[in-house]
């Protein structure tokens, strides 16, 4: 029987695809910076976040179209990961300079601060971790308590 994390982690991994205008981000993590962890943020939404090999475009965009409808705006800064976005079908795309960036509520949301917060005391990111980071930011206005004991009882009961 799996833990309960491993099957909050399984349930929330799988939603798709996110809708609206999407940022997208990569966030190096570890002692050494050798955890990379994209993320995908719903403007006034949710987040999804997973840790990636690498950031090179083929890994990143294959993340993107798993996730992101192609009718959905992506903001993205100016990693070379997202050149050719366009190529997939995403006609809607806006590339930003981080150094543009003056006020939160002028700009992009990071993804990077947003996914940052719950894993700066974690020298190495592991799946579970990250996906109870994601899963308390996307019911931040929610009684977690309240919505667990549910996830619990939902699961004795499906297992009975």
């Amino acid at each position: 029987m799996l833990h309960i994390r491993e099957r909050i982690a399984e349930k929330y991994a799988i939603e798709s695809p996110l809708s609206g205008e999407v940022e997208v981000d990569e966030s190096f993590f570890g002692v050494r910076r050798k955890t990379i962890v994209f993320g995908l943020l719903k403007r006034s939404g949710i987040v999804y976040t997973k840790i990636v090999p690498n950031c090179s475009r083929a890994t990143l965009q294959a993340v993107i179209r798993g996730k992101v409808d192609v009718e959905n705006t992506i903001r993205f800064d100016g990693h070379i990961g997202y050149d050719g976005l366009a190529d997939l079908g995403y006609k809607n795309t806006i590339g930003f300079n981080m150094a543009e960036v003056n006020l939160p509520t002028a700009g992009p949301i990071s993804t990077e601060s947003k996914t940052s917060r719950g894993l700066l005391k974690c020298d190495w990111p592991s799946y579970l971790h990250l996906k109870e980071c994601e899963f308390r930011f996307n019911h931040r206005g929610e009684n977690l308590y309240k919505l667990l004991l549910k996830i619990i009882k939902k699961r004795l009961l499906n297992e009975s």
